[in-house]
């Protein structure tokens, strides 16, 4: 479903943009990965620029359970700055800064107080990855009552394939999808 409206107060989320993750692409989702850095950023700007909330989140754990790709919450200790945001992001006093240690921004992190707190009924996703940080925040948002907006072009997977299953087949049950330029037109426009 194409993005809509712009409601009132509306937040974007951006999930697990950090140097740990972004350095660890292959080659391929790098590239993708520029792009949607450059997305991201732009949202940020546009956000910012009307006073709108800005959440940064990053990750610094995951689920102590066993997965069959073996990685596990103890498989090592993450190398000095993995978890710090990028610098393109250009953290700004007014953003909000949140840590998370599962897929979801929403679990166990107060973010649904905050947003509440703030009077945020919509919120728009990006970041990385894609089938993962960004689809579990989608459906938390979801489950929570919240529009979703997902900026799909803001969003980049280590697999291709998890990204355009996440994009064409999952998101759409969740909210709305765009482009960046769609909401940040849409956003000019109600503003």
């Amino acid at each position: 479903m194409p993005l809509t409206t712009i409601d009132p107060t509306p937040a974007l989320v951006v999930v697990d943009l950090q140097k740990g993750l972004v350095s660890a692409l292959t080659t391929t989702a790098r590239q993708a990965a520029a792009t949607t850095v450059d997305n991201a950023t732009l949202l940020a700007t546009g956000f910012r620029r009307h006073g709108l909330p800005v959440v940064l989140v990053n990750v610094t754990g995951r689920a102590p359970g066993r997965t069959e790709t073996g990685a596990t919450a103890n498989s090592g200790a993450p190398s000095a700055g993995w978890a710090d945001l990028i610098d393109e992001i250009d953290v700004r006093p007014t953003d909000h800064l949140l840590t998370k240690r599962r897929r979801s921004a929403f679990h166990d992190t107060g973010l649904d107080t905050l947003l509440r707190d703030l009077g945020v009924t919509q919120i728009v996703l990006a970041g990385i990855s894609t089938s993962s940080g960004v689809e579990s925040t989608a459906r938390s948002a979801s489950d929570h009552g919240y529009h979703v907006v997902l900026a799909t072009d803001a969003m980049a997977d280590p697999d291709p394939e998890a990204h355009r299953h996440s994009v064409e087949r999952v998101f759409p049950k969740l909210g709305e999808t765009a482009t960046t330029a769609e909401v940040v037109a849409m956003l000019e426009a109600t503003r």
